[in-house]
């Protein structure tokens, strides 16, 4: 009998906190108290919506920059905004990328720090020993990211045979520097899933991007299908970090007013999410008040 009701007292505890987690879950949130370090101008831009174009405008709201969703993606901003300079780009450009300064947006959702950021060289390059390499063929993300860009196209036997010529071409050209420097649309909260939803703004065919400066030989064999790829971004949160990127589009109805082209792409990221801390709380103070009653039944026993 005391077996019995032991099992059931661990049963409905665990019922009790999982309703809790899934209730904490169920609130629709935004990022609250948005930042950005660095200077604008500089360090990032900010772009509104102006009709059906994104017009850069470093003095706009943030929070209204950021109030978007993929029905309706509206502005963004951009990290790292002088990574295609010829400061990173010039032939001694790949060795200032190595170190270059990260540019974050930084805000909450549940009161938990979520912090998007910008890539530099040591993020792309440095493999899973620790070393330092470019090459082509190295362990690090560099070469993960650039096959996945490939695959997920469908162009994976191209790569097999133009794949060395394509990276090095791309690396000397600042592919990876073009990649680096995320224009984040919009963070928002699924309110069905829980899902956290970040939408990148980015070109809806990248092939010229990811092409650039290959002979019109090598370029052919990707036809006239567009070639998806959204920039990179590194994420934090919940005390992991990772790298978030995609490989599918849909078209933003938008483009920058600047070149006409940027921006007409929208790539959604999708992030698991956290428990708020409350919720935490309440788990840890259920589980201790399961071990005293075992530590009472056993003295009972």
């Amino acid at each position: 009998m005391a077996k019995a009701a032991w099992k059931f007292l661990i049963s409905t505890s665990l019922v009790a906190s999982m309703s809790a987690i899934t209730a904490a879950s169920s609130f629709a949130a935004s990022l609250t108290n948005p930042t950005v370090s660095g200077t604008a101008g500089t360090d990032y831009l900010l772009y509104k919506q102006v009709g059906n174009q994104t017009v850069r405008d470093d003095s706009a709201s943030l929070s209204t920059v950021l109030d978007g969703s993929a029905a309706s993606p509206g502005g963004n901003v951009e990290l790292f905004a002088n990574s295609e300079t010829s400061l990173y780009t010039s032939p001694v450009g790949l060795t200032n990328f190595k170190t270059a300064p990260i540019t974050s947006l930084t805000g909450s959702l549940f009161g938990m720090n979520l912090i998007l950021s910008s890539l530099n060289g040591a993020d792309w390059f440095t493999t899973k020993t620790g070393t330092y390499d470019t090459s082509y063929g190295a362990d690090n993300l560099a070469n993960r990211w650039f096959k996945d860009v490939f695959a997920a196209n469908g162009f994976s036997s191209v790569i097999n045979i133009f794949g060395s010529t394509i990276y090095n071409t791309g690396l000397n050209a600042g592919l990876f520097q073009r990649f680096s420097d995320p224009n984040v649309s919009y963070v928002n909260q699924d309110t069905a899933t829980s899902d956290i939803k970040i939408g990148l703004a980015g070109h809806f065919d990248a092939k010229t991007l990811l092409l650039k400066a290959l002979p019109s030989s090598v370029v052919a064999n990707f036809g006239t299908t567009p070639l998806q790829a959204s920039e990179v971004i590194k994420l934090t949160y919940g005390g992991v970090t990772q790298y978030k990127y995609s490989f599918s589009a849909t078209g933003s109805g938008l483009t920058a007013s600047d070149d006409g082209i940027s921006h007409n792409g929208n790539y959604e990221l999708t992030v698991q999410p956290v428990p708020e801390p409350t919720t935490m709380l309440g788990l840890a103070l259920g589980a201790s008040g399961l071990l005293a009653a075992k530590r009472k039944r056993s003295k009972t026993a």
